[in-house]
C-alpha cells in the first residue's frame, strides 16, 4: 500500500477554486524517512553509544590555546604547588653518606678538570664581612621575591604568555624534584675534610633554611640541581625577552649570573649543580614548545577577555563603544487578494 500525500496548489487566491493535487508516495520510501532522521533533540553521537569521545580532540586543543589567566585561580595553585614541592623535597631521604659520597665525587671531578674555584670564591668573599652578609640574605630571599614578582609582572601585562612561562616554571621545578630523589648530594660547606666556610652559619644570617636553627626544616642534601640558578634563569630569560626598557633586560641577564656568585660564595652549591638547574630548565621549555607548539615569548600578548573583547590591561577589558542598534525592518507588505473577504 502507497502513502496519500494532500497538496493545495500555491499562488491562488482564497476565492477561487484551488485544485487539489494528489501524489502517491511508495511506503517504503515514508518509512525510510522517518527511521533515518534523527530527532532534532538528539546529540550526535549519542545513538552510536560513543557521547563525548568525538570531542576529545577538540577539548585537548581547546586546553592548548592561551587563555585569560584568573587571580584567585593562580594565588591558589602557586600556593599548593609549592607547598607540595617543599613537602616531597623535604620527604626525600636524607641519604647522608651517599650525599657526601657523591659530594666528594663532583669535587675531584671538578679538580680533574681544573675548576674547582669554588673554595677560593667562598674565602675571598667572606674576608669581606659586609659582602658576605649581603649575600647571604640574597640567597635566602630573592630567591622568592625576584620569581614572584616576575610572575605577577607576566600577569598584568602579558596575560596571553603568562600560562606558558608559568608551565615552564613549573616543569622546571617538577623534573628537579626527581634529581633530588636520585642524586642526593650534600652542599660544599657540609663536605667532610674540606675547607669551606659555612658563611650563613659564621655570620648568624637571620632568615636562612640553609643553617642554624633552620636547618631541620629542610633537606640539606638537596643540592642538585640548583633552584637558585633554575629560578633565577627562568626569571633572567622571561625579563630579557619579553622587557621593552634596555635597562631591565640587561638587569634580567644579570640576575642570574649574579646568583651563580652568590651560591658559590656562600658554598651552598657545586658549580655544576648550576649545570643540573641549567639543564632541568631545558626540559621545561621544551615541554612548554610542545604542549603550546611554541616558546612562550612568541605567543600573542593579549588574549580575548570572556566577553569577545580584547583584553588590553592585565586586570581590565578594554571599553569599546557599542555598536549602534540596527533599525527593524519595515513589514512586507501583502498582496491584493490574498485575505478572505
Amino acid at each position: 500500500m502507497g502513502e496519500t500525500r494532500v497538496t493545495a496548489q500555491e499562488g491562488r487566491s482564497a476565492a477561487g477554486s484551488s485544485p487539489i493535487v494528489v501524489e502517491t508516495v511508495p511506503e517504503t520510501a515514508a518509512v525510510s524517512t522517518a527511521t533515518t532522521a534523527p530527532p532534532a533533540s538528539e546529540e550526535p553521537g549519542k545513538a552510536s553509544g560513543r557521547t563525548g569521545w568525538a570531542d576529545w580532540p577538540a577539548r585537548l586543543r581547546s586546553l592548548r590555546v592561551p587563555r585569560r589567566p584568573r587571580l584567585w585561580f593562580e594565588i591558589l595553585l602557586i600556593a599548593v604547588s609549592y607547598w607540595l614541592y617543599s613537602l616531597v623535597r623535604n620527604a626525600v631521604p636524607e641519604q647522608k653518606t651517599a650525599a657526601l659520597s657523591n659530594a666528594d665525587w663532583i669535587w675531584s671531578a671538578e679538580k680533574s678538570l681544573g675548576l674547582a674555584f669554588e673554595e677560593a670564591v667562598n674565602h675571598a668573599v667572606n674576608s669581606v664581612t659586609w659582602l658576605i652578609v649581603s649575600m647571604n640574605y640574597y640567597y635566602a630571599t630573592l630567591h622568592f621575591v625576584v620569581t614572584i614578582g616576575v610572575l605577577v609582572w607576566l600577569f598584568r601585562r602579558h596575560p596571553g604568555r603568562y600560562a606558558a612561562t608559568r608551565l615552564v616554571l613549573f616543569a622546571t621545578t617538577a623534573v628537579a624534584l626527581l634529581g633530588y630523589y636520585l642524586y642526593p648530594l650534600a652542599p660544599p660547606r657540609l663536605m667532610n675534610g674540606a675547607n669551606f666556610i659555612d658563611t650563613v652559619l659564621l655570620h648568624e644570617t637571620w632568615g636562612s633554611m640553609a643553617s642554624g636553627d633552620f636547618k631541620n626544616m629542610s633537606n640539606q642534601y638537596a643540592a642538585m640541581p640548583s633552584m637558585h640558578i633554575g629560578w633565577s634563569l627562568w626569571c633572567g630569560l622571561t625579563i630579557f625577552a619579553l622587557a621593552s626598557a634596555p635597562w631591565a633586560r640587561i638587569l634580567g641577564l644579570l640576575y642570574p649570573m649574579l646568583t651563580l656568585v652568590v651560591i658559590v660564595a656562600t658554598a651552598n652549591h657545586f658549580w655544576l649543580d648550576a649545570v643540573g638547574g641549567m639543564a632541568c630548565l631545558a626540559f621545561g621549555y621544551a615541554l612548554t614548545r610542545l604542549w603550546y607548539g611554541s616558546l612562550p615569548h612568541r605567543l600573542p600578548k593579549w588574549v580575548p577577555a570572556g566577553n569577545g573583547m580584547e583584553r588590553l590591561t592585565g586586570l581590565r577589558a578594554a571599553r569599546l563603544p557599542r555598536p549602534a542598534p540596527q533599525p527593524k525592518p519595515a513589514p512586507e507588505a501583502e498582496p491584493a487578494g490574498s485575505r478572505g473577504p
